[in-house]
């Protein structure tokens, strides 16, 4: 389809479904007053010499779309109502088919200083901001100039970066009021992130800072940036087209942290906002607390020592510190009765455990919910006309899985929720997700994989085009966790030493389950015998259409081993 999409550009085909505005998004019900603190929820963060501030209302510049589909378009925006002092960094664009939630920034600088920047080198005396100093267009609807869609690159002084495109509807390049460019101490490298639009002669992608981790500085703006590249060249370029545009972020150089919640406020966020977690109606393999896992059985297990040791209900006995070296790990009981009991977990016992850090430099909020079940279950295979339960494979000891709430720090609002799901996971807007009541989203887990998932149904993971995958099925059921009332906060780095203890067993790097190697060529051959003759696949085949691994894994590491935990989420 990429050589022969049609565009159709607004201006020229009048159709009514291309004016329709988008609804805007608002959560179910209000916002309530936060805790008193410092500069959480004040609608202002600052970023050292730079105050950042996010405006809310915008007037529709232009739209694009293929086809004359409403899924297939996107439309560019300028925004208004901007506070007294502050500027546009940029205009904004959002596909159609979403409800309109914008995180647009906009800047203005600070006459002195009031947190600590201790990194940042004062003998400086350009100002923060300046004006670009002309635009280049890059990309236009038509040669013609007669009130098509424009795309302007400003023209950023010499020592400054821009932070995003400018639009206009006609072909005069835009005022020099219209954005500002920052300085380039203040601003760090950036990359693309959701493609929005793609056609013969123009791409469009949001953008998000490179550095996303609890210690990254790199402040989302909310611009865009686009590519007028041909299909061909488009590869080559990929990766160096927003060095060679000068397209950055913005970097928080305060290191206080001040948008952050305080300890009452996380309190507050998460009763408000912790979603029900359901499982599957013909789960087996229900969740616990730890200490629950602990106290009925589990064992730790060293390397060239035959048995285990029990575990108290702290894990205070388990190795603390160090690095996953393969010297310890957990399993169960050797009785079967025992064994059996603890991998049915326990309901009553399950808890939520949450991990508060910054993102985005600090201008939002990640609080990450952990869930602990003692056993994952066997995997079953869906292939065309049928379900194929596998014996073992899927199995081990000792899962750890999580969702992640992304609380924007400028308002205290639910802006998105990340699902992890096995090997990767996606993130959602707040408007695509389901509640349970009020602002409380609903998370799924999946049957036997525990894997999150935001709606009900059967999720494939492996060749989803061919039908051939392993199942994650979802639905609701009496099996169910409020993360708003049952939850305990392991770790806040941010809030300082002393703030809050940290559990004992959170401190294991070890693996809490043993590391298990499937037969995976007989359990191949199983499935290639079930599958319809037009459907079949070498063994080799097979392999490739699942997740590796799902035929063999190390023992499963606890929440501080994650990637995660001190980077960002994996999409």
């Amino acid at each position: 389809m990429l050589g022969s999409q049609y565009c159709c550009w607004e201006n020229q085909y009048e159709d009514e479904l291309l004016l329709v505005e988008p609804k805007p998004f608002t959560l179910p019900a209000p916002i309530p007053q936060w805790p008193q603190g410092q500069g959480f929820a004040t609608g202002r963060i600052f970023l050292g010499e730079i105050e950042v501030a996010q405006v809310t209302k915008f007037e529709r510049i232009w739209s694009c779309n293929l086809f004359w589909r409403k899924s297939d378009g996107v439309s560019f925006y300028r925004p208004v109502d901007i506070p007294d002092g502050f500027f546009s960094l940029g205009h904004y664009c959002q596909s159609d088919d979403k409800q309109f939630h914008a995180h647009f920034l906009v800047a203005r600088e600070v006459a002195s200083l009031t947190h600590d920047s201790q990194s940042h080198d004062m003998a400086s005396e350009s100002p923060a901001l300046k004006k670009p100093l002309s635009y280049n267009l890059v990309w236009s609807s038509s040669s013609r100039n007669d009130g098509h869609g424009f795309i302007w690159l400003p023209n950023a002084p010499s020592g400054y970066r821009s932070m995003g495109f400018v639009v206009t509807n006609d072909a005069d390049e835009p005022e020099l009021e219209e954005v500002r460019c920052v300085r380039a101490d203040l601003t760090t490298s950036c990359e693309t992130s959701d493609i929005l639009f793609s056609a013969d002669t123009l791409r469009v992608w949001s953008t998000r800072p490179c550095d996303r981790g609890m210690f990254g500085k790199g402040v989302s703006v909310g611009t865009f940036f686009c590519s007028p590249l041909s299909w061909t060249d488009f590869f080559a370029s990929y990766f160096s087209s927003l060095d060679e545009y000068n397209i950055a972020c913005l970097k928080n150089l305060d290191t206080s942290l001040n948008a952050m919640p305080n300890i009452d406020q996380t309190h507050a966020l998460i009763k408000h906002y912790g979603p029900t977690v359901y499982f599957h109606p013909d789960e087996e393999y229900l969740p616990s607390s730890v200490s629950w896992f602990f106290i009925n059985g589990a064992l730790l297990y060293k390397d060239g020592k035959d048995d285990g040791i029990a575990i108290d209900s702290r894990g205070s006995n388990l190795p603390r510190g160090g690095e996953n070296d393969g010297k310890y790990w957990l399993d169960l009981a050797l009785d079967d009765n025992e064994r059996n009991y603890l991998m049915c977990g326990n309901m009553e016992s399950t808890e939520l455990y949450v991990h508060v850090k910054p993102a985005l430099g600090g201008s939002f909020t990640d609080i990450v919910m952990w869930i602990f079940c003692p056993f994952n279950g066997p995997a079953t295979i869906k292939a065309p006309f049928m379900n194929i339960p596998l014996n073992r494979i899927g199995q081990h000891v000792g899962d750890w899985e999580h969702f992640t709430l992304r609380i924007s720090n400028f308002t205290g609002e639910l802006w998105s929720v990340y699902f992890s799901e096995h090997s990767g996971g996606e993130w959602l807007d707040a408007c695509e997700l389901e509640f349970i009541k009020d602002n409380k989203p609903i998370v799924y887990s999946s049957k036997h994989g525990h894997a999150s998932y935001p709606h009900a149904g059967c999720y494939l993971q492996g060749a989803t085009k061919l039908g051939i995958g392993v199942r994650n099925d979802c639905a609701k059921s009496k099996y169910f966790v409020d993360s708003s009332t049952r939850y305990q906060i392991i770790a806040a780095e941010y809030l300082g030493n002393g703030v809050l203890a940290e559990p004992q067993w959170l401190q294991y790097m070890r693996e809490w389950g043993p590391t298990i190697v499937y037969d995976a060529r007989s359990e191949a051959d199983k499935i290639i015998s079930h599958l319809p003759f037009l459907v079949r696949f070498t063994v080799e085949s097979l392999f490739e259409l699942f997740p590796t691994e799902l035929y063999g894994e190390e023992g499963p590491t606890g929440p501080k081993e994650k990637d995660n935990w001190l980077g960002d989420e994996r999409c």
